[in-house]
């Protein structure tokens, strides 16, 4: 097994910032017994920088998970250790020392394009000319349970780990969306859309027990909260939570970026691992995007006893990563 309670590891022994002005400017974090605070410093022992809105900012975001952590232990620490297979998705640069957890539905493909550029060594430049079918391929990435024991707990030890969150039911609406309600999912249509069905729908016809490419948001839901559900096998990655996927009350993070601020924490993050001057996270606008607003729609059908189901599933999610319980819930 996998020693996986790291608290009494500093996340980051030491950070050299991108040059600003000429200057050695290091990171230092330090760990007590009230967790970790980061003393922005000149290589002198007379000057002292100030931190940063942005560095302040992600020290309340590890708070916040670690606060949350503390105050559900019996829920986010149903298992005191992680294994190798726990960590399929913090993928690895080696060369900058960087370890991303990817999230299906907050941009990962792009993140993931950007650690291609990363660990490529000059076989790419610009992120956005991988094709997005190329970023998913599992053999063009290495993730952290391909290592050895001791290879994984220095890698976690030393290396700059982070995530990007969203807020949970908008990425779950997202992930309905793209994986069935276009046509081209069909996949997913068999494996996971014919079960939906065949559980959560009365009278259902032949076709659609064949296909499965019909399902309606409310049978997701209600595939989602059943406790067959759960008993049967993981959740997808595409509607998995994060804490399950990412282990943040087990593996602690540097940094937390949210979708909600994408192209600004994404852009912090290259300038940490000190490649900002020629990489920058693709900005483009997604028509397609889900929003707050469809969110509000899709949970119009649901009933107050299926919303409050939803959100204990997706609970600790919310309370992490610091979303508020949205306001078109009917909780019972």
């Amino acid at each position: 097994c996998l020693s996986a309670h790291l608290s009494s590891v500093p996340f980051i022994s030491s950070l050299v910032l991108p040059n600003m002005g000429g200057l050695d400017i290091r990171l230092e974090w330090k760990v007590g017994s009230f967790g970790c605070q980061a003393d922005l410093s000149l290589n002198t022992d007379y000057l002292t920088l100030e931190l940063s809105n942005t560095a302040v900012l992600h020290q309340m975001r590890r708070d916040q998970v670690t606060d949350t952590c503390r105050a559900n232990s019996a829920m986010s620490r149903k298992r005191r250790v992680l294994t190798p297979n726990d960590l399929k998705h913090l993928v690895v640069d080696e060369d900058h020392e960087l370890i991303y957890c990817y999230v299906p539905k907050v941009a990962c493909t792009n993140w993931k394009r950007l650690m291609m550029v990363l660990t490529g060594r000059g076989k790419y430049s610009d992120p956005m000319e991988i094709p997005a079918n190329e970023a998913h391929v599992s053999a063009n990435l290495k993730t952290l349970n391909q290592y050895s024991i001791p290879e994984i707990n220095h890698r976690l030890k030393s290396y700059m780990k982070f995530l990007f969150v969203r807020e949970p039911f908008e990425r779950l609406v997202s992930a309905y969306r793209n994986k069935f309600t276009q046509k081209y999912n069909t996949s997913f249509h068999k494996r996971y859309g014919t079960k939906i069905i065949k559980r959560q729908r009365k009278n259902a016809t032949q076709e659609a027990l064949r296909k499965g490419d019909d399902v309606k948001f409310e049978e997701f839901v209600a595939y989602l909260i059943d406790p067959h559900t759960q008993r049967e096998e993981p959740f997808n990655e595409h509607w998995q939570t994060v804490y399950s996927l990412c282990h943040p009350c087990h593996i602690h993070y540097d940094l937390v970026g949210k979708y909600e601020t994408l192209e600004e924490d994404s852009n912090y993050v290259l300038q940490l691992a000190g490649v900002g001057s020629y990489l920058k996270f693709p900005t483009y606008a997604k028509s397609t995007r889900t929003t707050d607003e469809m969110t509000t729609e899709f949970f119009q059908n649901i009933s107050s006893e299926h919303q409050t189901q939803l959100y204990e599933v997706y609970k600790l999610d919310f309370l992490m990563f610091n979303y508020s319980v949205p306001s078109y819930l009917k909780l019972e």
